[in-house]
């Protein structure tokens, strides 16, 4: 049985979720697919269309949004309305747990319960307020993070699994896929990042983890193919410095494409 105190922050949860008109969660089965570059420019992008976006980065132990969006010295506050999250330049409530104040250099050395707990204070607890969109940035893998999210979210639209086209890649995306039919989440779609590099010198194109390996995936399980995106030097360096790769980099294609798959995310949305 509950006790009062758990009564009370499902109560907040439910309140503060319905404020929040849709939800996504973007998830991977492999680590190193550029999961959380995929989720930061997918609510950049969102934000930069007009969206009111939050942004909550579940992974406990490599939170790497902060540094993504240049927030690295931002921190979490409380107040009377609960946990303030801190807005970025680019328009975005965001909330990680790098910005608890922990070292960067300390790793978090947590088991399953305390993560959940943890999941469940950022739904409850922060003030997150009226959104068009939340994007939840899931660590890799189907374990305890992602699970958490999927029980706790109530109406959750649907998830965005993001592959390489790497055949071992693929391989647990598909694990990913049949994660979220398990726990009834609907996929909205496989994107496949890192798909080829352009050279800029003789402008042929090098596949150099493979081509077409999302894809597949997504059309023998009969989920839809978002896209793919190109392995694009403008986007590293623009994560690593926390700038908007959308202003510095507009006529980039890997960028052109990524803005292409979020125009197709939102009008899925909005027709289901």
């Amino acid at each position: 049985m509950k006790t009062k105190e758990q009564l009370e922050q499902d109560e907040r949860l439910a309140e503060r979720m319905k404020l929040v008109k849709h939800k996504i969660v973007v998830m991977s089965g492999k680590g190193g697919v550029g999961k959380s570059t995929v989720s930061v420019n997918i609510a950049r992008a969102l934000a930069a269309k007009g969206y009111k976006v939050g942004l909550m980065d579940t992974d406990i132990h490599g939170p790497n949004v902060a540094k993504m969006l240049g927030m690295d010295d931002d921190m979490l506050y409380q107040n009377d309305d609960g946990i303030e999250a801190p807005v970025s330049k680019d328009n975005l409530k965001v909330v990680s747990l790098a910005m608890a104040g922990n070292d960067a250099d300390s790793p978090i050395v947590w088991r399953g319960p305390l993560k959940m707990g943890f999941i469940k204070q950022l739904l409850a607890d922060v003030n997150w307020g009226e959104l068009d969109f939340m994007i939840v940035d899931s660590p890799p893998g189907t374990g305890d993070e992602p699970l958490s999210v999927c029980q706790l979210i109530p109406e959750i639209d649907g998830s965005v699994i993001v592959t390489t086209p790497q055949e071992v890649a693929v391989l647990d995306s598909r694990k990913s896929i049949n994660f979220s039919k398990q726990v009834n989440v609907p996929v909205l779609g496989v994107i496949e990042n890192m798909s080829g590099f352009v050279c800029p010198d003789c402008g042929s194109t090098h596949y150099l983890f493979g081509n077409g390996g999302g894809e597949k995936a997504a059309t023998e399980l009969e989920v839809p193919f978002l896209g793919r995106i190109p392995i694009d030097q403008n986007i590293m360096e623009a994560q690593d410095k926390g700038q908007n790769v959308f202003l510095t980099h507009p006529e980039s294609e890997a960028v052109k494409i990524l803005s292409g798959i979020v125009d197709t995310l939102a009008e899925k949305i909005d027709k289901a």
